[in-house]
């Protein structure tokens, strides 16, 4: 679950399908909805919010209410990745950014097949935030996707609310409720015809990178602001660099609303790069399903149950 690229596997059902948008205020009163380990997770989105990719987490005081992620220079950094996907809708952030040369602090969208749309925080300007988004993961040969733009206040004391606004033919991004830009689909399409647009089901998350250390690239480390110091006072009194989540917000707006059967979003017969088609599908997302077909209808003999059928056979036996 979440990465699996279907254009580039055996078949388009190669992948897991990917469980579909759901409405929601996520909050972060205990960490109960996030899988403290994302390689368990078994496609179930209604059991768990979030994975935690890498890295560490933890609540800010004993009755909860913020999340931290946490960086250290063993963890590498630390990252959360939504379970349901989205489809075009509003994302809206609260958080507290880092405040640290060559520490980032990002919330971002990610599709399996690298579309992406960001926001963006090197740590040494408190007050500005960086959009950005790509294609499939192309790099513009010429120029960039990227835009600055003005945060009211520090980032670092106080909590600010970040929007994604992400429609078919428009992505606009928001600080505050305030549009501070706005990109337009049809200005992302090429000579050969080809838009470079996000347009695939993705992901939500955040992270807090290093991007400060010897193996990013130059420009890389200027970007965010420099070298880490890992001698920092903060570092060493906490033993972390941090970046502080107050709640997330999701308003899906798929461009044809699903079903009340449906339960994910599935890449389509005959799409390409250039053609992602998506399509609704009731398949279950358990990686653990084995299809089983009645009636032409496409069901799921979930593991679970093949594992206690084994038991109750042994202990016949």
């Amino acid at each position: 679950m979440g990465g699996c690229n279907p254009l580039t596997s055996n078949t388009l059902t190669s992948c897991k399908p990917e469980p579909v948008c759901k409405d929601a205020v996520y909050t972060f009163a205990d960490n109960s909805r996030i899988l403290s380990n994302a390689t368990y997770f078994s496609g179930n989105a209604s059991e768990y919010d979030w994975v935690l990719d890498k890295g560490n987490i933890f609540n800010t005081n004993t009755t909860g209410g913020e999340l931290a992620l946490t960086l250290t220079q063993a963890n590498g950094g630390s990252r959360i990745s939504s379970t349901h996907y989205v489809h075009y809708g509003t994302i809206t952030a609260r958080l507290k950014t880092g405040h640290w040369a060559g520490v980032v602090t990002a919330f971002i969208t990610m599709s399996d097949i690298r579309d992406e749309i960001d926001w963006e925080f090197p740590g040494t300007n408190t007050l500005e935030g960086q959009s950005n988004y790509f294609w499939q993961g192309y790099i513009p040969t010429k120029g960039n996707n990227g835009g600055t733009h003005k945060i009211p206040t520090d980032a670092f004391a106080n909590y600010h609310d970040y929007t994604i606004d992400w429609k078919p033919k428009s992505l606009t991004f928001a600080i505050d409720g305030q549009v501070v830009r706005t990109i337009n689909q049809a200005d992302t399409v090429d000579a050969s015809g080809v838009s470079r647009f996000p347009n695939t089901p993705s992901r939500v998350q955040l992270s807090l990178w290093p991007a400060g250390i010897e193996s990013s690239a130059p420009g890389t480390v200027e970007w965010s602001g420099g070298m880490i110091n890992w001698q920092d006072p903060e570092y060493l009194k906490n033993g972390h660099f941090y970046t502080l989540i107050d709640k997330v917000t999701i308003k899906c707006a798929d461009p044809k609303p699903p079903g009340l059967n449906i339960t994910a979003y599935r890449y389509g017969a005959n799409a390409t790069s250039q053609t992602p088609l998506i399509s609704f599908t009731n398949e279950t997302t358990l990686l653990n399903g084995t299809p089983m077909r009645f009636g032409g209808e496409s069901l799921r003999l979930h593991g679970a149950i093949a594992v206690l059928a084994g038991l109750l056979f042994t202990l016949v036996l």
